[in-house]
């Protein structure tokens, strides 16, 4: 027994030890706004849970602070924009992705003038200089916010999280996307996805109305106005049909409109303004104060207090302490005033439902419901102006306008994560540019052709390879086949139509080029298959679920027919088997039987491909793109060569003689073939062999690609890994510098703490006088150091230091935590010995034929409870003689080791009597018991006078009995001898074989007749029937 239960311990330690499997299944989402970031998490047990920052804020300022030795993040950086803007970096987003001469690099610089933007000499885009030595890039610092993010996701989730989903806004060009991309790569987190942000705040509207959609379309608009730019969404909801899962809702973005430039950001910024102008018409200094960064980031902090007051207030005092020269600053602003500053911005309001009406090909009629986003349309004025402009009743303000987009990106994470399983909603995200291939980098060259009009002259045809058109869904895979090529050549990849956006989005767009692609081994490929069938270069194009356009691969394909022997035909094969079936078949292995089988189930899916790849090839001869199918993975062309060894094998040279063995086994079957064989005409055959189809074989072979970038250039490894380090130096050196300051904390408390417990009682009662001088000296030359050298000193010499007073004063402790916990530690060894002494007492008192406990068992617990006793007298009585300076001979590790001790050996024996089964009993001599050598007629008449039990005390015997008990009483037999009880505890009586502190409900009847004693009545019975009583007690019952 006590093996068994060490092996259970042991196991269950192991399975302990074990790593937990959702210690690192957490994921987060990140809604990257331009100002505000808001985290959510997704762990075993929180489903779609806002992660707080360390002010305990469910959202965070997206902003970075980089002051000498100093890096601060969230509000903490934003409270140091006041105080010193120039080491203050945020409202990145609108950088990412855009050269150094872009219109909005301008308008940054406007709007913060206090940074200094140099251009990167090597990609052509922005760097901030921060110092003479340090420059940091906008995909940097959008790294280090990302890493910040995920620092406050893995403090709320307490578990490790490296996948995320972030979300961008929709109208983010390729350059843009590449560059988030890699500043979370900078920053080691794995980007599960980019989504939309309008299509995340669509998916948490559709995730909590999963009930209301159906297979009627609902088109809901969202108007998201966030701090920096304004979107507007047309989506449609509805229930559809999949393969996979069935019946599901899906959401389909149908429209986008957008604008840049309108935000909540531009609205703050003009009453910052305007708060300028009022300070300076004051005249209280005659210095301008536009002219003084921190005097005008003290007024953008009010500024933005200011807006968010008068959404709710006709007017109020703006009002700002030490504006500039220690001069007090306080004006009184009109929501009338505010809304003439942006009287231009909220007449922009309508423009993106426009764009996206327009988009969509859709009237406002067929839009249900207008739904508001984002911080900025509180604006009063904004819903006024956009419910003019929609028509409505009113706008809904039934989602989360902050928080909607974060919630919908976790719920796709845990999508996309193999750690969760959430119920299916599609998600179909469209392409808000389009996307086309041209043979020339300029755009205003089109693919032309020559070709002949019926009337004979001759015009020039042109023709768009459009990739992805406006609003095309993704992600999506499509191929592009050239058919007009036998050798080396280049195409461009670059964006179509744009004449939909406004000349101030053109201005700041980019690079209407994308890529230029440079083909190579295109001439080989076609000397090396000359005699096969060309069809076409084949380029194979992916936009991702994030939305980046990615060249998979080129090939060239070739296709050539492959010769085979006439087929058998289908009476012939079908005498084959009923002859192997009844005729006996030949006993060796048929592998060249089952070979034709499988080399023609090879051919089914060949023959699809074909069929496919004609299409393919006509197509490509009209110019017009073709969509790859998502279900074909791409290795199943790579496969063609394989497959074509495969077919051309003479696989059907050896079923002959196989086939000779079936014939000449079934005579019928070979006469039937023959006589159908006589009827067909040579005519027949030569029409049958005309019309069946010919097998072909494809052959792909890759074209080396070289791809150059057009619009920004991508980092290239070694600067990856460069901003890599540098961010990881700065991760390292806050670690350092928070180390430091803990351990400062540290040594400074631990020296007033100790100072103030050397007057205290309990500790001048174990401290002699020469150790508290010294201690006392100790501490006040720490602290001097500390005041003189110890706020410049390494976080090594704090540690140092600290160990050394913990050392000097180690003893002291020690005596004192001694002392608190005797008390408690005595009286439970107290009360253990009681309890084992009395159990010890119980456990001897029971009979010698009802005993569970063995001799050795029982002497071992008294061994350890004498022993016990003996060292806690005579360490107690010890212990009093010493003096409380000394240390102490009686520890509290001691008392809990015999407590162990006691408990471990008393359990043992508790155990032992809760599985122990209960002892056969004998058989009673009694004077109605005939002897064993009677005869049957004895037997038998014994048996005549055996009265069994009624059925009421039958019932309640069989309630009372359980498993491993026996009840011995006997209400019916005076003689049988009583059995005896065992007291343990109080006044519970337990019987022998019975587990101790169980008792028995009030009210049971335990004076019925057992079946054991039935048994005994009827002794003289066949032996087979004794063992059944004897031993299968349980069974009878």
């Amino acid at each position: 027994m006590r093996r068994k239960l060490t092996l259970s311990v042991l196991f269950c330690l192991v399975l302990a030890l074990f790593p937990s499997q959702t210690a690192t299944v957490a994921v987060m989402s990140v809604d990257l706004g331009s100002e505000w970031m808001k985290v959510a998490i997704v762990k075993p047990g929180v489903p779609m849970e806002i992660a707080l920052n360390k002010e305990s804020r469910r959202k965070t300022p997206v902003a970075v602070c980089l002051k000498e030795n100093e890096r601060l993040f969230g509000d903490n950086a934003l409270g140091m924009s006041v105080k010193n803007p120039k080491f203050v970096y945020r409202h990145l987003q609108s950088l990412l992705g855009k050269k150094h001469d872009n219109p909005q690099v301008a308008i940054y610089q406007k709007r913060f003038p206090e940074h200094k933007l140099v251009k990167d000499e090597i990609r052509g885009t922005v760097l901030f200089r921060n110092s003479e030595e340090m420059e940091y890039s906008p995909e940097e610092l959008l790294g280090m916010v990302l890493n910040y993010s995920r620092a406050l996701a893995q403090d709320f989730a307490e578990q490790p999280i490296k996948d995320a989903v972030i979300t961008v806004p929709a109208f983010f060009n390729q350059a843009e996307r590449r560059a988030v991309l890699q500043a979370a790569q900078m920053a080691g987190v794995k980007v599960l996805q980019l989504i939309n942000d309008n299509t995340a705040v669509a998916l948490n509207y559709g995730v909590f109305r999963r009930k209301d959609i159906n297979s009627t379309a609902q088109n809901i608009m969202f108007y998201d106005m966030g701090s920096g730019s304004t979107t507007a969404t047309i989506v449609t909801y509805q229930t559809v049909k999949t393969k996979e899962s069935g019946t599901q809702p899906q959401l389909q973005i149908r429209g986008v409109g957008f604008d840049r430039s309108l935000g909540g950001f531009e609205m703050e910024l003009r009453l910052r303004d305007h708060l300028a102008k009022l300070f300076n018409e004051q005249k209280k200094t005659p210095k301008d104060v536009r002219e003084n960064h921190r005097a005008m980031a003290k007024l953008l902090k009010e500024a933005q207090r200011l807006k968010t007051v008068l959404s709710a207030n006709a007017d109020f005092m703006a009002q700002v302490e030490g504006l500039m020269e220690d001069i007090d600053f306080k004006a009184k602003v009109t929501r009338v005033e505010f809304e003439d500053l942006c009287a231009d911005l909220f007449e922009k309001v309508p423009g993106p439902v426009h764009e996206a009406l327009s988009s969509a090909e859709m009237s406002l009629d067929e839009i249900e419901q207008v739904i508001l986003v984002g911080g900025a349309t509180r604006v009063p004025k904004v819903q006024e102006v956009l419910l003019k402009a929609v028509g409505k009743e009113e706008l809904g303000k039934n989602i989360n306008a902050d928080e909607a987009g974060a919630m919908g990106a976790v719920y796709q994470a845990a999508a996309l994560s193999k750690a969760f399983k959430v119920k299916p909603f599609l998600v179909r995200e469209a392409a808000v540019f389009p996307i086309q291939l041209d043979l020339s980098l300029n755009l205003q060259v089109e693919f032309t052709r020559e070709t002949e009009e019926e009337d004979g002259s001759k015009s020039l045809k042109h023709n768009k390879r459009v990739l992805f058109q406006r609003m095309a869904p993704y992600p999506q895979r499509k191929v592009i086949t050239f058919n007009r090529y036998t050798d080396d050549f280049a195409f461009y990849i670059n964006y179509g139509d744009l004449s939909f956006l406004s000349e101030d989005d053109l201005s700041v767009f980019g690079s209407f080029n994308l890529t230029t692609v440079q083909l190579s081994g295109v001439g080989s490929s076609f000397q090396k298959h000359i005699d096969a069938e060309s069809k076409g270069i084949k380029a194979h194009f992916n936009m991702d679920e994030s939305g980046v356009l990615l060249l998979d691969r080129v090939e060239s394909v070739f296709e050539t027919i492959v010769e085979e022997k006439e087929e058998e035909s289908t009476l012939t094969k079908l005498g084959n088997t009923i002859s192997s079936l009844f005729g006996g078949g030949s006993s060796e292995p048929s592998t060249n039987v089952t070979e034709p089988v499988q080399d023609e189930e090879e051919v089914h899916p060949e023959a699809g491909k074909e069929q496919e790849e004609q299409g393919q090839k006509e197509e490509a001869a009209n110019q017009e793109e073709k969509l790859e199918p998502q279900e074909t993975p791409p290795q199943e062309e790579e496969a063609a060569p394989t497959q074509e060894k495969t077919e051309g094998e003479p696989v059907d040279t050896k079923a002959d003689p196989q086939d000779e063995k079936e014939e000449s086994k079934s005579g019928k079957a070979e006469d039937e073939k023959r006589t159908d064989e006589a009827e067909k005409t040579e005519a027949e055959k030569e029409v049958e062999k005309k019309a069946k189809p010919q097998k072909k074989s494809k052959i792909s072979e890759d074209v080396a690609v070289e791809l150059q970038v057009n619009d920004i250039l991508n980092p290239s490894l070694e600067a990856i890994t460069s901003s890599k380090k540098k961010l990881q130096d700065l991760t390292d050196r806050d670690l350092e510098k928070h180390e430091r300051e803990k351990t400062l904390n540290s040594l400074e408390a631990f020296i007033f703490e100790t100072q103030d417990k050397m007057y205290q009682e309990e500790y001048q009662a174990v401290v002699s006088e020469e150790e508290k001088e010294e201690i006392t000296a100790k501490l006040s030359e720490a602290s001097a150091w500390l005041d003189e050298e110890g706020y410049s000193a390494t976080t090594k010499e704090l540690r140092e230091k600290l160990q050394e007073l913990r050392k000097l004063c180690k003893a002291v402790f020690f005596r004192v935590e001694e002392r608190k916990k005797w008390p408690d530690r005595l009286v439970a060894l107290d009360n253990m010995l009681n309890q084992s002494s009395f159990f010890l007492r119980g456990a001897r008192s029971i009979p010698e034929d009802d005993q569970i406990f063995t001799d050795v068992e029982l002497k071992t617990l008294e061994k350890v409870i004498n022993e016990t006793t003996t060292w806690k007298n005579d360490t107690v009585a010890e212990q009093e003689k010493r003096s409380p300076t000394e240390r102490p001979v009686l520890l509290s590790k001691d008392i809990e080791a015999k407590l162990s001790l006691l408990d471990r050996e008393v359990n043992y024996l508790l155990n032992k009597a809760k599985f122990a089964k209960p002892k056969a009993k004998p058989k009673n001599n009694s004077t109605t018991t005939p002897p064993k050598s009677s005869s049957k007629a004895n037997s038998s008449q014994t048996e005549d006078k055996v009265i069994p039990p009624e059925e009421t005390k039958d019932q309640e015997g069989a309630e009372e009995i359980r498993p491993g008990e026996e009840h011995n009483t006997d209400s019916s037999s005076q003689s049988q001898p009583k059995d005896e009880t065992v007291t343990i505890e109080g006044n519970d009586e337990v019987r022998p074989g019975e587990e101790p502190p169980i008792k028995e409900p009030a009210g049971q009847n335990t004076d019925s007749s057992s079946p054991s004693q039935l048994e005994d009545e009827t002794a003289t019975t066949e032996s087979t029937e004794k063992n059944q009583s004897e031993n299968h007690i349980g069974d009878e019952l």
